[in-house]
């Protein structure tokens, strides 16, 4: 162990005798670490915030579809399901029917969405900004009432000051409808990934889905094949959605046919984690190239070294030194220079993320996410350092290893 320790000793005061050459030779190890260690921290500090943002607006939403029209998926499929299932905090379905709003500011193309009054729990990327949500009683009589996004009140009426105000929709089979707004709804603070607009986007009115009977005469106890539902937060979402699809294929008599299928949000998020997963993988990969260059550069300044001293080891084997132990000298030498150009590349890889992450925070803070890495890379980076300097090292230690005395004595 002692003579380890002088190894060690022997290798930071060659590193010190020559700073600037050491410093060069590190150079290439510290540009692929520090480049691995920026892309992962960038990668994971991205995917923290999407990941963050995604589960904060779905979390808990399954959507479950049906493969055949002839087992579709009925209001009272899905109000038996929420009777029943303890799991199950509310459903919707996606029914809407398009139209022309008219205003004083012009004619803008409009979508009447039928929605249940607890639909704001599907809407958790915005929050209510003025007024109300239309209520339970609301929905039960079919009155004529909606909310709508902030954005598109100030495109209809050119302000915010609309609550109690009517919108006239007329829809395309020719029935004019008028609704009053009830309140208005903001993008929540947390969800800059979705706060997306531009000027020719339809103006959406989320409106009682029993309007569509009381007012158009449609049937919202029609057949339709998508709903979406949210379960409680602590369900088992896979148990949840199989005992959902046990309920439609018993109530339509298809039982073990594969007519109904679902997908929860989970899934997304899992597959949207993977992709960005890979891709910082991938990227990371090609950053490490650099550290075969950084590795050939202290095989080369191993190899000067070894060229520089042929003296010194011609008087060590001289005094009796052992093949072992000039070897194992040149090999501690090598492992610290790349170990130390790891350590470097590391902290700077750390300031240069923290440092990219600052200047996306003030030129899109909407987008501002911290850096994260595990110590479990930072461990794998400085073991891959070490292994890359022992890795080059071996051929000038072994070169050095095996000089005669009498031929490194006779260079001198």
């Amino acid at each position: 162990m002692s003579q380890i320790f002088e190894y060690i000793k022997m290798a930071f005061f060659n590193i010190l005798s020559n700073k600037v050459r050491s410093l060069l030779t590190m150079l290439g190890i510290i540009i692929g670490i520090s480049s691995v260690i920026l892309i992962i921290s960038l990668g994971n500090g991205a995917k923290n915030m999407i990941t963050g943002q995604l589960d904060s607006i779905g979390n808990g939403q399954v959507a479950v579809a049906s493969m055949d029209p002839s087992y579709p998926i009925t209001i009272d499929d899905l109000e038996y399901i929420k009777e029943t299932m303890e799991e199950v905090r509310t459903y919707q379905v996606s029914l809407s029917l398009n139209g022309t709003i008219t205003t004083p500011k012009g004619e803008f193309t409009g979508f009447a969405y039928g929605c249940k009054a607890d639909n704001y729990l599907f809407e958790q990327y915005s929050v209510l900004s003025k007024g109300s949500y239309f209520s339970e009683d609301d929905y039960e009589t079919g009155k004529m009432v909606c909310y709508i996004a902030e954005n598109d009140a100030i495109k209809l009426f050119g302000n915010t000051d609309v609550i109690g105000m009517p919108i006239d929709i007329m829809m395309v089979n020719g029935r004019n409808l008028t609704y009053t707004i009830t309140g208005l709804t903001a993008y929540a603070s947390n969800s800059s990934m979705i706060t997306y607009d531009y000027e020719n986007a339809p103006i959406y009115l989320n409106v009682p889905l029993t309007t569509f009977e009381s007012a158009l005469g449609a049937d919202i106890n029609a057949d339709t094949y998508t709903a979406y539902l949210i379960l409680n937060d602590d369900a088992n979402t896979q148990e949840a959605c199989n005992q959902i699809i046990n309920i439609l294929e018993a109530r339509h008599d298809c039982r073990g046919e594969n007519q109904y299928i679902f997908q929860s949000f989970s899934d997304v998020m899992s597959t949207i984690n993977t992709v960005i997963n890979v891709i910082t993988i991938f990227i990371s990969l090609v950053a490490a190239i650099s550290l075969l260059v950084g590795g050939v550069g202290v095989m080369n300044i191993m190899l000067v070294s070894v060229t520089e001293r042929t003296r010194e080891i011609g008087i060590r084997k001289a005094l009796g030194a052992k093949t072992r132990s000039i070897m194992l000298q040149f090999l501690s030498e090598s492992a610290i220079i790349t170990m130390l150009g790891g350590l470097l590349g590391i902290l700077s890889g750390f300031l240069g993320a923290f440092l990219i992450s600052q200047i996306i925070s003030i030129l899109a803070p909407d987008y501002a996410f911290t850096p994260s890495i595990s110590f479990g890379v930072i461990l794998l980076a400085t073991l891959f350092s070490s292994v890359v300097g022992i890795f080059f090292g071996i051929y000038p230690a072994r070169k050095a290893a095996k000089l005669s005395p009498i031929e490194a004595l006779r260079r001198m």
